[in-house]
């Protein structure tokens, strides 16, 4: 047969239009799983010693009252005041503690924290940032318990969501969904 015989002319029309099916269908399969997906997160907050276990997505978007509950429980824990948390943020730990086989609490050390404690904080030390994302609700400073702070940071960085500030000495990492970069704080 050559190659603009009639018969050839069909089979490629056929193929085209095989693999248009196909790649039509990756994107509905990847929805269908993303609608069927749960994300989850459990919390002990170490200032104030509260805890909270919630799925907030499922069926595909964000559910309205845990937004809440964990904007509640990341507040600015000095005087109380709540942001929205980025929901980036949120699949950011989501899938840190899932990679990680994670069942216990991620330990909050600060989530959300107020312009004012915020100046208030790096006035006191220049290891804090006048312009953290901690103030947008996007950044965290936590610990995994059962998970060395080492192996939490390549974890992190791995993931690429964002900031990673590792604090060896303080005992903590920090987590951000700004740009990805990474620093060693005390």
């Amino acid at each position: 047969m050559s190659p603009k015989s009639p018969c050839c002319s069909v089979r490629r029309r056929l193929l085209a239009g095989a693999a248009g099916l196909a790649l039509n269908a990756l994107p509905r399969a990847r929805a269908q799983a993303a609608t069927a997906e749960v994300r989850s997160l459990a919390f002990e907050n170490l200032h104030t010693g509260e805890t909270l276990r919630t799925v907030y997505f499922e069926q595909g978007q964000y559910l309205a009252q845990p937004l809440l509950d964990i904007q509640h429980l990341l507040r600015d824990f000095r005087n109380g005041q709540t942001h929205a948390i980025d929901p980036g943020l949120l699949d950011l730990l989501s899938a840190m503690r899932e990679r990680l086989g994670c069942t216990r609490p991620i330990q909050l050390i600060s989530g959300y924290r107020s312009p004012a404690t915020n100046a208030a904080l790096h006035a006191r030390s220049g290891q804090v940032s006048s312009a953290s994302l901690h103030m947008q609700g996007m950044a965290a400073d936590i610990r995994m318990p059962g998970c060395s702070l080492p192996r939490l940071r390549a974890l992190a960085v791995s993931l690429r969501g964002g900031g990673v500030g590792y604090y060896p000495r303080s005992d903590f990492l920090h987590v951000d969904v700004g740009r990805p970069r990474q620093w060693t704080g005390s």
